[in-house]
């Protein structure tokens, strides 16, 4: 007996005024709205054909081809099961971009180039230029903020970041800038899941590098100096810089300032994996909880808090926590639009949850990006973007601020290469975009394409592609290019793709996306097959 499930392409409807079948069929309008309104997939055509209920769904053991086509098993990846299910750990091995990475290799604990860092001197002490390490350990949770540094540590390969204006912890604490330089073959990991703070790293001219089972924190403030815009401390957690083959596994990243991870000068091989992206809580003592209240109690030295507060715009203490806890921007991939190393850049995501993401999963200039089984999920913003009204953005706006909910998933220009397969897109407005720039010159479009994706926005449910006749996945807000990889013909790697429906639970699970997640054997986290 055939089991009853809607084929793929089908919209799934929720939620809307007239029945069909028994479903409930939503009529969304046609009007424009703009790209970054967490409205804009109510204004979306997604006029689709319902077919027969009893026909037989895409198995969720489709092959995926490298052009995003289905293929029969035999000829592509299989669905991957469970780790548990299968009773190994096959689910974590390195794949993607960075394949063929090997880290710093699997050395013995006794091995002088094996490094236990329990302090940020020890830790300076190891990533200086030329230490010859190869495996570090970090045994705790480490506060690298400048002035927590002791005076040994306060030299390369660490220096002071810019300075704090807002947070009452970051002013105590201040911010460091770490720089990883010219190491070949490193693998940097904690077997507890131990936090960094206060510090950006950047890793420059170097390859074979791999960061495993970490979380990075506190790297956020409020913006008052560029009035919202956030354009001022260039605080990113990592940034990769004309290095190749690094693997970013198994960590979780908190709300940044800036960037979260960035790709930039030509960066390549690089893989992120079973990670978990994270926006503010809103608890009472959460990052930015702890800063609302310092400006609450003395708003006069806040302007732009001040005005939110005001009558003029009438938000709230909490309708501001809210507002202000999504992650601004996530991964950008190029840092110039035209710089003569962007066709170089490749970096794959797998296995990832973004929750409250505002932007860039990626934003990719020139290159490849290949993005699977990951979870876009967004409805903390639709949440949030519902306590601005018309009024109060006018008001915000009309005082040259910047305090809204921007809504963008994956997005391809200047001729880059994005596909989307076999993910989950929950409530983010412009899920597939090709153009930042303008939608009417070419040269600023980036070829992107979405395949077998579930995307959920106000009650309603579509699975499908890019590419099929009315998709809310179609590329926005250019017209279409024709999906092609640059520089090569088919993807270098294989790859495993779990159905997208189990997506949400899999990486919410006790062993899913995020450090401090696996409890396993340490030798594990120095190898990338299992």
């Amino acid at each position: 007996m055939k089991k009853k499930v809607l084929q793929k392409g089908t919209v799934l409807l929720l939620s809307g005024a007239m029945m069909w079948g028994g479903l409930s069929i939503a009529g969304p309008s046609a009007s424009a709205s703009s790209p970054s309104s967490i409205s804009h997939f109510a204004n979306v055509n997604i006029f689709a054909s319902m077919l027969d209920s009893t026909a037989e769904a895409m198995p969720s053991d489709t092959a995926i081809g490298n052009n995003g086509s289905a293929l029969a098993p035999a000829d592509g990846t299989e669905q991957l099961a469970s780790a548990q299910a299968a009773g190994t750990y096959s689910a974590y091995n390195l794949t993607g971009f960075s394949a063929g990475n090997t880290g710093g290799g699997t050395i013995a604990e006794t091995d002088a180039r094996y490094k236990k860092v329990y302090t940020a001197t020890d830790l300076a002490q190891a990533l200086k230029k030329g230490s010859g390490v190869k495996v570090i350990e970090v045994m705790n949770d480490l506060n690298l903020g400048w002035n927590e540094l002791p005076s040994a540590a306060q030299t390369s390969p660490f220096a002071e970041h810019n300075k704090p204006l807002t947070h009452p912890v970051l002013k105590q604490t201040g911010v460091s800038k770490l720089t990883i330089d010219g190491f070949d073959g490193l693998t940097i990991f904690s077997n507890n899941g131990s936090k960094i703070k206060h510090v950006g790293i950047t890793v420059k001219r170097s390859s074979n590098l791999v960061i495993r089972n970490l979380q990075f924190d506190e790297l956020w403030e409020w913006d008052e100096a560029t009035k919202g815009d956030y354009d001022k401390n260039d605080w990113d957690y990592l940034t990769l810089e004309q290095t190749s083959k690094v693997w970013i596994d198994h960590c979780t990243f908190n709300k940044a300032y800036d960037g979260v991870v960035d790709v930039k000068k030509g960066s390549n091989g690089v893989t992120i994996s079973w990670s978990s992206f994270r926006s503010d809580d809103g608890s009472s003592n959460s990052w930015v909880s702890q800063q609302v209240k310092v400006m609450e109690a003395n708003k006069s030295a806040y302007p732009m808090y001040n005005y939110l507060r005001s009558s003029a715009v009438g938000l709230s203490q909490q309708d501001i926590i809210a507002i202000a806890g999504g992650q601004k921007k996530t991964h950008l991939v190029g840092a110039t639009e035209f710089a003569s190393d962007n066709p170089d850049l490749e970096i794959t995501l797998h296995h990832n949850y973004y929750q409250d993401s505002q932007d860039r999963m990626p934003r990719l200039r020139g290159g490849n990006a290949h993005v699977y089984n990951i979870v876009m999920d967004a409805s903390g913003l639709v949440a949030a973007k519902a306590k601005l009204t018309p009024a109060m953005d006018t008001a915000i706006s009309s005082k040259g601020y910047h305090f809204t909910v921007t809504s963008n998933g994956a997005i391809s220009t200047e001729g880059g290469a994005v596909l989307v397969e076999k993910s989950q897109i929950i409530g983010v407005a412009s899920p597939i975009r090709n153009n930042q720039t303008d939608p009417s010159n070419s040269k600023y479009t980036g070829k992107i394409r979405a395949v077998d994706t579930i995307y959920t926005a106000n009650g309603t449910t579509f699975r499908g592609n890019s590419d099929t006749a009315g998709s809310p996945l179609a590329p926005y807000p250019a017209a279409a290019l024709a999906f092609s990889w640059n520089g090569f013909s088919s993807l270098p790697y294989s790859y495993q793709t779990d159905d997208p429906t189990t997506l949400v639970s899999r990486l919410k699970a006790s062993d899913g996306a995020g450090s401090g997640k696996l409890s396993w054997s340490k030798t594990n986290w120095l190898i990338t097959q299992y």
